[in-house]
């Protein structure tokens, strides 16, 4: 009987020591959990037990049980997604639009001459300039403007052939309009073929005239003799002074002066390689001047350049401009608008968008967080941008997506982590 007691009492004895060591490792537990009861959303690592801000971020800390992130309508595993990819933010949200919006495409450009206006004065006989009557390039002329006089020994001889038939031969009419069809051919006017048969005087220094109306602008005359080798500038618009003079003496044939009409040019304007699959033919444009505001021209794109010129990345293409009134020169920049007719998808603001160079990304909505996705772009106007695939009309996205971008940061997305 007296063994028995004693085994109650051992049993009682161990009873009560396990019970204190269970009741102690429960309040160790307590005690380690009330100590740690506050850590940053952004920065699970940083565990406080007071309040306070991240050391890190400066966000304020919220309690480790998680009730204020549920309060707030987080997930914890949103706030404990990678920084790069998403983003708790109160900015304002947007709905992508289904409509239809009128395309457009900005282009700049410059206006140069229209080159279908170009017409070469060349000589027609060989001879010295006796007298020249054009002294500067741009300088304008008009048709049958007498332009220089020239001696030319060919023109004297067949002027003396004429002559001679008309004195000794007067009966042989065909020989004489031989001789007369001759002369012009070579170069004389009819005029000045009548009153050759008229007066009986020959032409010494014969009077050239001007075929075309316009403005007179210099060519290279590296195949005139005596002249010296210069560097000539590249197109119309950077002549040297003229490089003929009185005194020199041109060959049959040989180009003297290029004659461009300045009431007609064209815009030459350069469109991205990424827009040129909506442009064609025919299509509108408006062009204005960034130096002269109170002037815009309408017109449409005549021609669309099949290759690129050399050291340029775009496509050029021409509008062909009047310019009646001498109001538009050579060289000045303009801008431009094309119409490309109107666009049906899904269109977002253009702030809406971050450009990263290989991608474009948008912020997505998810609860009160952001995350970072992938999309891909069609053409934009000043305020929209079309988007071609990555969301749908159902989805919400930041209105401002450059405001939650870290700059100091790679931003992911699931494509791309």
């Amino acid at each position: 009987m007296k063994s028995i007691n004693v085994l109650a009492v051992a049993v009682l004895i161990i009873a009560v020591f396990f019970s204190g060591c269970s009741n102690s490792q429960h309040q160790n537990k307590e005690a380690a959990k009330s100590t740690i009861e506050y850590t940053c959303p952004m920065h699970p690592q940083i565990m406080e037990d007071h309040p306070g801000s991240c050391p890190i971020c400066g966000m304020k800390l919220v309690k480790k049980s998680g009730e204020a992130s549920e309060r707030a309508g987080i997930d914890l595993n949103t706030v404990l997604q990678p920084v790069s990819s998403n983003a708790i933010s109160t900015v304002n949200s947007v709905v992508p639009q289904q409509k239809s919006v009128p395309a457009t495409i900005n282009a700049d450009g410059y206006l140069d001459f229209d080159t279908r206006t170009f017409n070469n004065i060349a000589a027609r006989f060989s001879g010295r300039i006796e007298k020249l009557y054009i002294k500067f390039a741009f300088q304008e002329i008009h048709k049958r403007e007498r332009i220089m006089d020239i001696y030319s020994p060919e023109m004297v001889t067949a002027q003396q052939d004429m002559l001679f038939l008309l004195k000794n031969s007067a009966s042989e009419t065909g020989l004489i309009n031989a001789a007369k069809q001759k002369l012009l051919l070579l170069g004389m006017t009819g005029l000045q073929v009548a009153r050759l048969e008229r007066t009986k005087q020959a032409f010494y220094s014969l009077p050239v005239y001007s075929p075309y109306n316009g403005h007179v602008h210099d060519v290279a005359h590296s195949q005139m003799s005596g002249v010296p080798q210069e560097n000539m500038s590249e197109g119309y618009t950077n002549n040297l002074p003229l490089a003929i003079k009185e005194g020199m003496y041109v060959e049959k044939g040989q180009t003297l002066f290029n004659v461009v009409d300045p009431h007609r040019l064209w815009a030459v304007l350069k469109i991205d390689q990424a827009d040129m699959e909506h442009l064609k033919l025919g299509q509108p444009v408006t062009i204005s001047l960034p130096d002269a505001s109170a002037i815009t021209l309408d017109g449409k794109i005549d021609f669309i350049e099949p290759v690129l010129r050399p050291g340029d990345k775009k496509t050029s293409i021409r509008v062909y401009l009047h310019n009646m009134d001498h109001s538009l020169k050579v060289n000045t920049i303009v801008k431009a608008i094309i119409k490309t007719g109107q666009v049906d998808g899904l269109w977002i603001p253009r702030t809406a968008v971050i450009d990263l160079g290989a991608r474009k990304i948008v912020w997505l909505k998810r609860g009160s967080a952001y995350q970072a996705h992938q999309v891909t772009t069609g053409i934009a106007d000043t305020n929209d941008v079309l988007i071609k695939s990555g969301i749908t009309a159902a989805d919400t996205l930041a209105s401002n997506a450059q405001y939650l971008a870290d700059s100091e940061s790679f931003i992911k997305t699931k494509d791309h982590e």
